[in-house]
């Protein structure tokens, strides 16, 4: 190809590679006019032997299926082909085995780094880590076995927001629909989500004895949970402040089965304005965050050779603002 272009075999790799020295535009009409008359392809897996790394990233999350964590994946990969990147995605469905098994075959693919959004995170996970000197970012928690770069939201001031909100609506109390007993009680987001809520009943002055409720994360545990903690009237809270958008959705279609008048007898609030949320019926009111800006961020750090440099003065915490989506759940018109 070289021969045919008439250059060195260095600038023809500088074309393909774009980089690192700027090629004449002439020479590089040359070398691109012989890839076309060679119908050459570039041999990824002979380049990522030379360098070592690829040009993927892997991505592992707790369960594609809920609609944050796919819109999280589809944030990460769009910021990656902004890069010039593909994105391995790896669900670990909440378990600790799950991610390791990702985590050895993202980093045996040799991919150029990792986000991962760990729920289940352990030492085994850590040490495989450690053993590859990857490239990792942690998106969404910033579970205690690692300590690395990390981009996150500020869940515990949104859940405070929301939870206040609800309150200076005049509404007795605000009851949570929490996480499980297996719920990390540090560097998860929703148990900064009941530390929120918690702070803010705390602030106003009211009890939260008895008024947390477990539940899982998803829609469907979450319906099956709502359709008791709303069966009787005598009990049932005047408002719940759900630590996800998918539990508040579960908890919405459990008040319509049970003839509960959203929100004039029932007031209710999610966290991660997930797409469907203004879709519910009411819709829901709720706490945001800036999803693209997030994945930005965490390919950015990921791909950045000085956040991994010893000594390097770089930012290894991202925190985002949350900020309050009110709709007609809560009150609001």
């Amino acid at each position: 190809m070289a021969r045919l272009a008439g250059t060195s075999t260095a600038v023809v790799s500088y074309v393909i590679n774009n980089g690192p020295r700027p090629v004449a535009p002439a020479t590089r009409e040359r070398v691109l006019a012989a890839i076309k008359e060679l119908s050459y392809r570039p041999d990824r897996v002979a380049q990522a032997m030379a360098s070592r790394r690829t040009d993927l990233i892997g991505l592992i999350v707790p369960d594609a299926r809920q609609p944050f964590f796919g819109e999280m994946a589809h944030a990460v990969e769009q910021a990656a082909s902004e890069r010039g990147k593909m994105v391995l995605v790896g669900n670990s469905d909440y378990v600790a085995e799950r991610e390791v098994h990702y985590l050895r075959a993202f980093l045996g693919m040799r991919v150029s780094g990792l986000i991962l959004v760990s729920h289940a995170l352990n030492d085994n996970a850590a040490a495989e880590i450690e053993a590859w000197d990857a490239r990792v970012v942690l998106l969404h928690e910033r579970p205690e076995a690692i300590d690395d770069v990390a981009v996150v939201t500020d869940d515990l001031g949104g859940a405070h927001l929301a939870v206040r909100h609800l309150l200076e609506h005049g509404y007795e109390y605000v009851a949570c629909m929490g996480g499980v007993a297996e719920t990390p009680a540090v560097g998860d987001p929703v148990s900064d989500h009941v530390q929120g809520w918690r702070r803010a009943m705390d602030e106003a002055g009211v009890s939260t004895e008895g008024r947390l409720f477990e539940a899982l994360y998803n829609r469907y545990d979450a319906y099956q949970a709502a359709l008791e903690i709303l069966a009787d009237p005598a009990t049932r809270p005047p408002a719940v402040f759900c630590s996800t958008d998918d539990q508040a959705i579960g908890l919405l279609r459990a008040a319509r089965e049970l003839r509960i008048d959203v929100p004039g007898e029932l007031a209710v609030a999610g966290f991660d304005d997930i797409k469907e949320a203004s879709l519910a019926d009411p819709p829901l009111t709720t706490v945001a965050s800036d999803r693209s800006a997030m994945a930005r961020a965490a390919v950015d750090l990921v791909l950045d050779d000085g956040v991994r440099t010893p000594g390097a003065r770089r930012e290894r915490l991202k925190q985002f603002p949350s900020r309050l989506v009110t709709r007609r759940s809560c009150g609001c018109e």
